[in-house]
């Protein structure tokens, strides 16, 4: 039998990598919290300046551009030099060789690996409520609870500098966040396993919790965006994306951010084309269980194209396809968007997943309130001979997303306090809730030192940013702005 090992998360690891269950008591899962404070004593994590020989920042940053498309790079760079926020989102890598060289609790859980503040929303849950979750995980991995911490209460403090906050008001925010998220990993510490995994906001949960810190413009403000989110569906999409052909529906170009395959690949034969991406349907087919394939297999294949989405991932392959079921009025668009490897694999090491879409796709499952119930994966080599893996979910999904740009610093904090219950959701379901609550604690150490870490952090974000800046003006990399 395979030798096993004890790990800070609480599960002890196979040679394998498949998990197994460590039953300790609830007074030894505490004990292993207080015992990382002794090692890693939380005014540690108030701490930070570059390390030596810290990586030129552009420098990573080309180095993720070498696997991507080469021609959408620039956009990706002129999306990241709109402002210090907008570099921010896109350099999760460079947190990420940052964090490896700072302090770690060894209290493991599965990370988002990129949870900045953008990247939490609402979206339509399988029972068709809006519910308020993190939405984003090309970088999920287990690791460090406290990354996701950082980062979370570092895009605040980045954010709130973007909106003209003095560091008074930023502070307010930053330590209000990580207190919602110690707070409810206490509560969550003390419920039985099944309470936390059905645990949830749903926007009605989000309008009583925080309704009254509010302004009434701003709830009209935000009563108006869950309107827009429960219109945008897959009928929205494909009336805005497609158009007739000789009675079939296509995808309408708009190059260079939605390119149709017939002009993306115009040396392949449309039938060719249509060949391959049925293959790979196929393929995504073989990850949904038997019910949800028996749905998709209801819907036939007219059309697809790639297209440019977020900012971090822009140059990594994205593509979406329109199927149709029962007529036109029943169509259905999907998004294949590739998994490359996590920002955090070089500090942490492999996930143990077959694929990085699984890894994708298992992490979303563990950490995401409710998941797309048709999000799956495939690994596949395409037309250029090269294997890649992506994972397949619904362009949109009744998704919304705070409109930060307008965030007042007290409607900033009551979003942080709602991020930063929600991240601890995500974390008591894959880590241990008892041990991080432990190590924690009742008092506000943990937030003093996070939040003093996250203004420190935006200072080198800004020094990051200017870096991007002077390589694009020297012609060492070149931007495209206004995509």
């Amino acid at each position: 039998m395979p030798p096993t090992h004890r790990g800070g998360e609480g599960i002890a690891t196979v040679a394998n990598d498949a998990p197994i269950a460590e039953h300790l008591t609830v007074d030894e899962r505490a004990a292993r919290g207080r015992a990382a404070r002794t090692d890693v004593p939380r005014s540690t994590h108030a701490n930070w300046e570059p390390f030596p020989r810290r990586p030129d920042p552009v420098e990573l940053l080309e180095e993720q551009a070498e696997s991507r498309v080469a021609d959408l790079v620039p956009i990706r760079y002129g999306r990241m030099l709109v402002s210090p926020f907008t570099f921010f989102r896109g350099a999760a890598y460079l947190m990420a060789s940052d964090l490896s060289n700072g302090p770690r609790t060894g209290l493991h859980a599965q990370l988002c690996g990129d949870a900045h503040l953008s990247n939490f929303g609402f979206f339509g849950s399988p029972d068709r409520t809006i519910v308020f979750s993190l939405n984003d995980f090309d970088e999920t991995h287990p690791g460090p609870f406290e990354w996701d911490v950082k980062r979370l209460a570092a895009s605040f403090a980045v954010a709130g500098r973007d909106r003209g906050f003095d560091a008074k008001q930023r502070r307010r925010v930053s330590t209000g966040l990580v207190h919602a998220y110690r707070a409810a990993m206490a509560s969550f510490a003390a419920m039985g396993n099944f309470d936390i995994w059905y645990s949830r906001l749903t926007v009605d949960d989000v309008v009583e919790r925080f309704g009254a810190e509010i302004s009434e413009k701003r709830h009209a403000r935000f009563e108006k965006n869950i309107a827009k989110a429960r219109a945008k569906d897959s009928l929205r999409a494909f009336d805005k994306l497609t158009e007739l052909v000789d009675g079939e529906p296509q995808i309408v170009s708009d190059p260079p951010l939605i390119v149709a395959f017939d002009e993306l690949l115009p040396e392949l034969e449309q039938q060719r084309i249509e060949d391959f991406i049925r293959e790979v349907l196929d393929s995504y087919r073989n990850t949904l269980s038997g019910n949800r394939r028996r749905l998709i297999e209801r819907y036939r294949y007219v059309d697809g194209a790639r297209k440019v989405v977020g900012v971090g991932s822009v140059g990594t392959r994205a593509y979406i396809l329109v199927l149709v079921g029962r007529d036109h009025a029943d169509p259905l668009i999907l998004q294949l968007k590739e998994a490359q490897s996590s920002v955090l694999e070089p500090f942490l090491g492999r996930s143990g997943l077959a694929s990085h879409g699984q890894r994708v796709v298992e992490g979303q499952r563990l950490m995401q309130t409710a998941s797309d119930v048709l999000i799956g994966w495939i690994s596949s080599e395409g037309f250029d001979g090269v294997h890649r893996d992506f994972y397949v979910r619904q362009l949109w999904d009744n998704k919304a997303s705070a409109d930060v740009e307008t965030f007042s610093p007290k409607t900033m904090r009551a979003y942080g306090e709602l991020c930063g219950w929600t991240l601890a959701r995500a974390h008591a379901r894959s880590g241990d809730p008892i041990a991080i609550a432990s190590y924690l604690g009742s008092g506000d150490n943990f937030d003093r030192a996070i939040a003093s870490w996250a203004e420190l952090y935006a200072d080198q974000n800004e020094l990051d940013y200017a870096a991007l800046q002077e390589a694009v003006a020297t012609g060492r990399v070149s931007a495209e702005t206004g995509y």
